[in-house]
């Protein structure tokens, strides 16, 4: 069986890229049955659209693979804590499970006291999260000089 660390691993090569085009970076990917079924980096400044995050792309990806609007036999690989619009979707879509990298106390969406995901959402944390947290660090370290 593949493991969480394959997948964020995968993830991680999708955030590289966002940064190599000047995007925050953040890679996302949703699995069902250990396939890759939507995978999706930040596009918001090549499309020029707040909603183009990683997440809310991947996600659409995989509605269409699928054929339907829900998720819940699939998992959400992400580099990056969603932030409350992108847990917003992961709600409507009711993903299964979400598997998070790095957390992000300044906009991601667990800094809300009340419940964002689905009540049946499953949710991992910290998984390759010092990768992910470095690649940011690096991206905005970048960004100031």
């Amino acid at each position: 069986m593949l493991t969480d660390e394959y997948f964020m691993e995968i993830a991680l090569s999708l955030a590289e890229e966002a940064a190599a085009e000047g995007e925050i970076p953040v890679g996302a990917l949703v699995v069902c049955r250990n396939r890759i079924i939507g995978k999706a980096r930040n596009q918001t400044e090549q499309l020029n659209d707040v909603t183009a995050h990683a997440e809310m792309l991947a996600i659409t990806a995989a509605t269409q693979h699928l054929g339907g609007k829900y998720l819940t036999d699939c998992t959400l690989y992400v580099t990056l804590e969603p932030c409350v619009m992108c847990a917003g979707a992961l709600f409507w879509s009711q993903i299964s499970r979400l598997v998070i990298g790095a957390d992000d106390p300044k906009r991601g969406y667990s800094r809300l006291s009340a419940p964002v995901l689905h009540p049946k959402t499953r949710v991992e944390t910290g998984v390759l999260a010092e990768e992910s947290r470095a690649l940011l660090t690096k991206f905005f370290r970048q960004l100031r000089t």
